[in-house]
């Protein structure tokens, strides 16, 4: 709910005011509570795909490794969002759009890394520094293709991200990976914790306002992590070791796990990009509509898409995960009806203090996984509720049933049974089996050959015969 002792209707919805500085930072800190577990998520699901993070045998091993992706991760969400607010020559938007690590290529990097340790991570970031400056080119002609990305195809490759990802959220809550042997894996106690967090985030989401409402997914998290503490699940010891191994205060190294040129990393990315940049192109125009209530400018929306890019490449150097626009955000602006950049300004300040003292990254990396798996089947599920509302959008007619049902079969399908393309060559078989990329290809490549007139209503062929019936 907007407030009007922040400024004047006007003042509300113009990107350049700036509130007082108590109101600014309450502002802009809600922004990053908001977002700030979906961003260090990912570096998180990473780090257990590779084997150094949660559910890998690496223990102590596998520390510092986590942690200094969980701090890349909260860095440069903070960089990439200056580069948005405040903007460097071409490059941002200007308008309060908060970046974070995005879900959306973590079905291109699992493939990647799995199970491959840190030996795996020279492709991971050069992939993540040549996609992200494939993204910063598409700033010059994102505005001439999309019309290739209409809602059935975001709204596909959408809803595909969360199917994708929604398996990781139910191995996290029973425990891990259950390629690791473990007994206790998909116990009474384990899901208990998730469970809790689900509970208490779903409570705050329909019967809590303002802030509290805004960060239920991390009250959430927080009252596991509490939770977990009084059943033993995770020790004071633990936690103050953790700290303590810590610095207290460090800075970034580039190419600290080296850089590798690797053709499946190379396309993933570069394809991944292009659906992140239509995406951004979505924000940026919710953003200026529910904000200032007008259309984004052509200058805003390749600023967004240069800026996603280079954000990108930066965090790529030094060792963070892809950078894009946080939607949810956008709802809040909407929300708050503030639309000042510099209130996100002040977040993207605290993030990069974050991001700078590994003992925060070290703190996150002790939750137990089971409670960021309450977290994060949440997340994911939102993530395919997403999908599926940009699909109701949809002229659902025989043609655009026809593209949606053979993309997602092939896609998902490949996914769920990786062992089906065994044969192909190393750089094609985890670029099919990611099932995102098939999902996304498939799609648009359909919708811009078959023809128009295929666009009828549904006929009982399609239907299955149910629509004859009485």
């Amino acid at each position: 709910m907007s407030d009007s002792s922040i400024g004047t209707a006007e003042q509300l919805r113009d990107p350049d005011y700036t509130p007082a500085l108590h109101k600014a930072v309450p502002l802009g800190i809600q922004h990053v509570l908001a977002m700030f577990v979906s961003n260090v998520t990912p570096a998180i699901i990473i780090s257990g795909a590779a084997g150094f993070g949660f559910g890998s045998d690496a223990g102590a091993q596998g520390f510092p490794d986590m942690t200094y992706l969980i701090q890349m991760s909260m860095l440069f969400a903070g960089i990439a969002t200056l580069f948005q607010t405040i903007g460097m020559g071409p490059v941002g938007a200007r308008l309060p759009i908060v970046q974070g690590t995005s879900f959306a290529f973590i079905p291109i990097m699992i493939p990647l890394v799995a199970g491959k340790g840190v030996d795996a991570l020279p492709v991971l970031f050069g992939g993540v520094l040549l996609g992200g400056l494939f993204h910063a080119l598409l700033g010059t002609v994102i505005g001439r293709i999309r019309f290739a990305l209409p809602p059935l195809v975001t709204g596909l490759v959408v809803m595909m991200i969360g199917l994708a990802l929604v398996k990781v959220g139910i191995q996290y809550a029973a425990g891990g990976i259950p390629a690791i042997d473990k007994p206790e894996y998909g116990s009474l106690l384990n899901w208990s914790a998730a469970l809790v967090v689900i509970v208490v985030t779903l409570a705050l989401k329909f019967f809590a306002r303002g802030m509290i409402a805004v960060s239920a997914v991390v009250i959430g998290i927080a009252v596991g992590y509490l939770y977990a503490l009084a059943v033993g699940m995770v020790t004071v010891d633990a936690i103050s070791g953790s700290w303590g191994r810590s610095a207290a205060f460090a800075l970034p190294i580039p190419f600290k796990y080296g850089f590798e040129f690797s053709l499946a990393a190379l396309i993933g990315f570069c394809l991944m990009a292009f659906v992140s940049a239509v995406e951004t192109v979505g924000d940026v125009s919710g953003i200026t509509k529910g904000g200032a209530g007008r259309e984004a400018t052509e200058e805003e929306i390749q600023g967004a898409t240069y800026a996603d890019g280079v954000g990108t490449a930066v965090a790529g150097i030094f060792g963070g995960l892809p950078n894009t626009s946080f939607s949810q955000n956008v709802g809040l602006i909407a929300m708050t009806g503030v639309m000042s950049r510099h209130v996100v300004t002040v977040g993207a300040l605290f993030l990069i203090l974050c991001g700078l003292v590994p003992k925060v990254g070290a703190v996150i990396r002790t939750i137990p996984i089971e409670v960021l798996g309450g977290g994060v089947i949440v997340m994911f599920g939102m993530v395919v509720a997403a999908g599926v509302s940009m699909l109701a959008d949809v002229n659902w007619n025989r043609r655009n049933m026809v593209i949606f049902a053979i993309a997602l079969s092939i896609g998902l399908g490949l996914q769920l049974d990786p062992k089906a393309v065994q044969y192909l060559p190393d750089t094609l078989r985890i670029l099919m089996t990611s099932g995102l990329l098939p999902v996304a290809l498939i799609a648009i490549v359909l919708n811009l050959i078959l023809p128009e007139d295929l666009a009828e209503e549904a006929t009982e062929e399609v239907s299955g015969g149910m629509s004859g019936q009485n």
